[in-house]
């Protein structure tokens, strides 16, 4: 199985998601990134790890890493493998190379705790991962291609199809780190595109 290491970017809430959250993943060799929508006891379970700060009594991850650490056992890596009906499944894979299966959230809190490697199935990648236009328009700059500026040129005096208005709305989502509302807008644009293609 294809798959990418991915790095956590941040994690974020919007007054509209009744206590949920946007944990964004992004790859660590390219611009693609990945919103996975996640509970705040396993947000602030992860924030907390990342930002170093030590609870007065054990977290259920840190219960786990305890229990694991009296068996001599780490955790390597997490991986999300697999996104059926618009829900992620990942798993947990040992020193021991037992594999473990696990909510997204958990297997990234408990692997935050071991500084282990978070990857993501290409598959999955390739299904619910975006690019911002900001890389896109990094890229461009970057290779310093000049007929792609022209072409951007050319473009912005049209009017906008409702797909680029769409994926307007994702960028600007993106932007205020508005990740509920961009996972939505992620969605119609994909139904859009699947139904071009059919």
């Amino acid at each position: 199985m294809e798959r990418v290491q991915v790095e956590i970017l941040g994690i974020s809430t919007s007054p509209a998601s009744n206590g949920a959250y946007a944990l964004v993943l992004k790859e660590t060799a390219g611009p693609r990134r990945i919103p996975i929508i996640i509970g705040g006891f396993e947000a602030q379970a992860i924030a907390l790890e990342m930002e170093g700060i030590e609870p007065p009594r054990p977290l259920t991850h840190d219960l786990i890493k305890n229990i694991l650490d009296t068996m001599n056992l780490t955790v390597t890596e997490a991986a999300i493998a697999e996104l059926k009906d618009g829900i992620f499944f990942a798993t947990i894979t040992l020193s021991d190379d037992q594999e473990i299966d696990a909510r997204p959230s958990d297997a990234i809190a408990v692997a935050v705790r071991y500084g282990a490697n978070i990857y993501i199935s290409e598959s999955v990648m390739k299904e619910a991962g975006f690019i911002p236009e900001d890389d896109d328009e990094l890229s461009a700059s970057a290779e310093g291609d000049e007929e792609v500026t022209d072409t951007a040129v050319k473009e912005s005096t049209r009017p906008k199809t409702k797909l680029e208005q769409l994926q307007d709305e994702l960028d600007a989502a993106i932007t205020n780190e508005d990740y509920e509302k961009a996972a939505a807008l992620r969605d119609s644009i994909k139904k859009m595109t699947s139904g071009e293609m059919n």
